[in-house]
């Protein structure tokens, strides 16, 4: 008795000793985590876990850990195992679950994990972006140039290298390759700015650091120059002002700083901005094609993120103005970073707040930069798609739309280092679409039948009568969405939406128009008659869709082909929202309708308009707990329609209520 008390007193010591060893290593790791060194965090977590150390605190430390240093395999695997050992986590680990799961190609599971981020917080914009684009993948592939194949640039090395700017008939980068201290974040030496003389196709030669300074013993990267050439502004650390080698600061942020030219054609002394501080980072810098603008990315005071872009106004004299916020249109609560405006002044930052094919993603507001000046508003924000981005973290875009050269970086697999410069030519791919109208009840050809071909937004691009072959064909760029419709005389318009395929190749279109017997009675629904999707508008707004647009068009031409029909236009909700709300809403959306008809020419005493809210669902997706629970997102969209109701036709009048 006394022995089995003896060993057990000596295996409790053990114990004792495990765990206390274990906690040590533990508090160890808290320092590194803190000081953002994440791979010593992983190297010391991994070895506590793999004793059989496991606890919330950790799981939550080694996943994050994983992470932010993009290893993302293991991120998901210990992600995975945090909710398994304590499901209530903050909604940030949903967040970041859902982008590891993306990153590693499980597109379903993100799907899931992002849903129910968005349900636990629903005004999060990047749980919203989610839910507005349901089917994401799908409209990323349609953007996506799979004709082109980047290439790794020779000059990559096994060190991070990304950020390509162009001065000179030159490329200025920022590389880890020089050697020296190590960064803690992910042990590679510290950033410098090279230079690259460019020679034939993707070959660059003396590869040169940046000389006049600029390089220090500490980070350097993404360099931008102003279209006259007299101002230089890049991103430095502030380490190098605290004197670190004999001072270090836990944390280090990120700062801009200008050079200006001299009369002598040399560079001057290094500036720092006005707005730069110890509080928070300033980085990434790109400069609009007159001069006038600089676009960064800063977590200063007003971010809503981790880091969101900014723009400020650029001075005669290189200085800066105030920098203001992009807002909601382009940042979300989560990062977008590396801004980058081209010359007709489209803007592309890297977020992964968006939906996307991985951790961070290349995303483009076309016509943001020159919104201001020529009144035309800029087009929404969406994916660039493939080849640029990846699974993998893709940022650093770069294009020059003289030449048609593109550069991003990106850490994807199959590269030379942990990040690499990538390089295309956005070579033009078209291809001929043969559209052919056909009657569809012989389908003999149509000759004299009219086709018109609009853009995506419903806008005309050409329109031709059809001679007596019938068809006619169109030369159209690929990887691009069309709707096409052909009419004729006696016959009900035919239409399809199409997308030209990323590879070029002949694409047939059949129309097939059927000869008009349909008789048109008070009551019914046009929306019915013409096939028109129940599907108007975006959750909790009221504008017109570049595609419901395109479909009151037909409305449109019926109303013209029967100048005796009223209708009544009745516009619906789903249930998500107040009963007062949703009556609001449905009635600005209804009225939304009939005002578009009307400023199309058909008279005004011809149109009702009428909300009811979410009075009268199609289906069972009432807002009580027995009904939500089983309605999908498209369930919902159902109830978000706008029918239109023949009151009066010929003399004869429909007797329902409106």
């Amino acid at each position: 008795m006394r022995l089995n008390t003896i060993i057990f007193s000596i295996a409790l010591s053990m114990l004792s000793a495990l765990g206390f060893s274990q906690k040590s290593k533990v508090k160890k790791a808290i320092k590194e985590y803190d000081k953002f060194a994440y791979v010593k965090t992983t190297e010391i977590l991994q070895e506590v876990v793999d004793n059989g150390y496991i606890t919330v605190p950790v799981l939550q430390k080694l996943s994050n850990s994983y992470y932010f240093n993009h290893e993302m395999e293991s991120a998901v695997k210990w992600y995975g195992a945090l909710f398994e050992m304590e499901p209530s986590q903050d909604t940030e680990y949903h967040f970041r679950y859902a982008v590891a799961l993306r990153s590693v190609g499980d597109y379903e599971a993100s799907d899931k994990w992002m849903k129910t981020f968005h349900e636990l917080k629903p005004n999060d914009l990047r749980g919203k972006a989610f839910s507005t684009e349901v089917d994401y993948k799908t409209t990323i592939e349609r953007r996506s140039r799979d004709h082109i194949e980047p290439i790794n640039l020779e000059l990559n090395t096994e060190y991070s290298d990304f950020g390509v700017a162009e001065f000179d008939n030159k490329i200025v980068f920022a590389s880890a390759r020089g050697g020296g201290d190590k960064y803690k974040w992910n042990e590679e030496p510290f950033l410098d700015l090279y230079t690259a003389d460019k020679g034939n196709a993707s070959l660059y030669k003396n590869i040169t650091p940046l000389g006049n300074g600029v390089n220090t013993d500490f980070h350097e990267s993404s360099v931008a120059y102003s279209p006259n050439g007299k101002f230089m502004y890049f991103t430095r650390n502030n380490f190098y002002y605290a004197e670190a080698k004999r001072k270090v600061k836990e944390v280090n942020r990120l700062e801009l700083f200008r050079v200006s030219k001299t009369p002598d054609g040399k560079w001057g002394e290094i500036q720092s901005v006005h707005f730069n501080s110890d509080a928070y980072s300033v980085a990434h810098p790109s400069i609009s094609a007159d001069g006038k603008r600089m676009y960064f990315a800063s977590d200063m005071p007003g971010t809503i993120g981790a880091s969101d872009i900014f723009v400020t106004e650029i001075k005669e004299d290189g200085t800066l103005g105030t920098p203001r916020n992009l807002g909601p249109s382009i940042n979300t609560e989560a990062q977008e970073t590396f801004p980058f405006v081209n010359a007709s002044g489209d803007l592309y930052f890297a977020s992964n707040g968006l939906p996307g094919l991985g951790g961070l993603d290349v995303f483009v507001s076309e016509g943001y930069d020159k919104e201001a000046d020529t009144g035309v508003k800029a087009k929404e924000v969406h994916n660039v798609g493939k080849p640029v981005n990846s699974r993998a973290d893709d940022f650093a875009y770069y294009e020059n739309l003289v030449s048609g050269e593109v550069f991003f970086s990106s850490n994807r697999s199959g590269g030379k280092g942990s990040d690499d410069i990538y390089t295309f030519k956005d070579i033009a791919c078209n291809q001929i679409v043969e559209i052919k109208a056909k009657d569809a009840e012989d389908k003999a050809l149509l000759e004299g039948a009219e086709l018109v071909l609009f853009d995506k937004d419903g806008n005309e691009i050409e329109r031709q009568v059809l001679n007596g072959s019938g068809a006619y064909s169109f030369e159209l760029p690929c990887n691009t969405e069309y709707l096409v419709r052909g009419s004729k005389t006696n016959y009900i318009s035919d239409e399809k939406r199409f997308v030209t395929p990323t590879v070029a190749q002949n694409l047939n279109i059949d129309l097939f128009l059927e000869q008009d017997r349909k008789n048109i009675l008070p009551c019914d629904d046009l929306a019915k008659i013409l096939d028109i999707p129940i599907v108007y508008f975006d959750y909790d707004k009221y504008d017109i869709r570049y595609d419901a647009e395109v479909e009151l068009q037909k409305v449109l031409s019926v109303l013209k082909q029967y100048p005796s029909m009223h209708i009544a236009i009745k516009s619906h909700t789903d249930c998500r929202g107040t009963k007062a709300y949703n009556e609001t809403l449905s009635e600005n959306r209804a009225q939304a309708t009939r005002t578009y008809l009307i400023s199309k020419g058909v008279s005004a005493e011809r149109i009702t308009a009428k909300g009811y809210g979410e009075s009268r669902l199609v289906n069972a997706c009432g807002c009580e707990p027995t009904n939500t629970s089983n309605c999908s997102e498209a369930e919902h969209q159902k109830n978000r329609r706008s029918e239109f109701i023949v009151t009066k036709i010929d003399g004869k009048t429909c007797n329902e209520a409106p």
